[in-house]
């Protein structure tokens, strides 16, 4: 992993397969950033006896030219690798991801009926910034990340690991791949668990509504965290996303 282009690199941001009990939970990471992200909710699924496993996606944790390099299909096929890994391994397989990655559990249970349910943090289906990234990528190749307003820290600034510089290209990948999974959202039986942060300020607050009305689920459960912004994995209530998804997944995979 080339550090120089990270924040937080000192940040444990491998892939992991770690094993547990019979059912296991499919992790994914956001774009720009790492395993880091959903890490500490895959520890604490762990140590409850599940088996967990989180991909590095194409593209993530060397740099923003390696990203804007790749197409959605790489991201989906990385993911598909380890999803297949992990239902070899376990009777009954939950997948989740933190907006990108919730964007590709969303695509993964499109495409496998057998999936028992989907944990979706800011799933990545509209951004507030689509527009303005769809005309920046005409003209150079990345960009920094805009500053939080002066007053506003937060508990994921810490606990945060990716890019310094946003992909341009690989933005626009990941518009296609809004467009795909939107397409295939009617496809979706499983029950879904979402959770986003009231403070968001990069996925639209649209998302959970869009996926009660879109989707067949038997089971749409919407939390709003109000002291919470995108990353609510480490977020200031990233505690309650646990106790949420471990009281989901115990419900769902039985």
């Amino acid at each position: 992993m080339l550090t120089s282009w990270l924040r937080n690199p000192e940040l444990p941001g491998a892939p992991f397969f770690e094993v547990g009990g019979p059912v296991g939970v499919f992790l994914c990471h956001g774009f720009t950033a790492t395993p880091a992200v959903v890490a500490p909710l895959a520890e604490k699924l762990h140590a409850q006896g599940y088996t967990v496993a989180g991909p590095l996606l194409p593209g993530h944790g060397t740099t923003p030219f390696e990203l804007n390099r790749c197409r959605w299909e790489d991201w989906v096929a990385g993911a598909e690798e380890v999803y297949q890994r992990l239902a070899a391994t376990c009777t009954r397989v939950l997948v989740g991801g933190e907006s990108l990655g919730g964007l590709i559990a969303l695509y993964l249970a499109t495409a496998h009926p057998e999936i028992a349910g989907v944990l979706a943090f800011s799933p990545a289906l509209q951004l507030y910034s689509r527009v303005v990234a769809a005309q920046v990528r005409l003209f150079w190749p990345w960009r920094p990340f805009a500053d939080k307003p002066e007053g506003s820290p937060s508990r994921a600034d810490a606990y945060w690991q990716g890019y310094r510089v946003n992909a341009l290209a690989g933005v626009q990948q990941m518009l296609q791949l809004q467009k795909v999974v939107r397409q295939r959202l009617e496809r979706i039986t499983q029950p879904l668990l979402v959770v986003q942060g009231r403070l968001d300020r990069t996925v639209a607050a649209a998302g959970p509504a869009l996926l009660v009305r879109e989707t067949h689920s038997p089971e749409v459960e919407v939390h709003w965290l109000a002291e919470s912004g995108h990353c609510t994995t480490i977020d200031a209530e990233w505690e309650t996303v646990v106790a949420l998804s471990l009281a989901f997944i115990g419900r769902v995979s039985r």
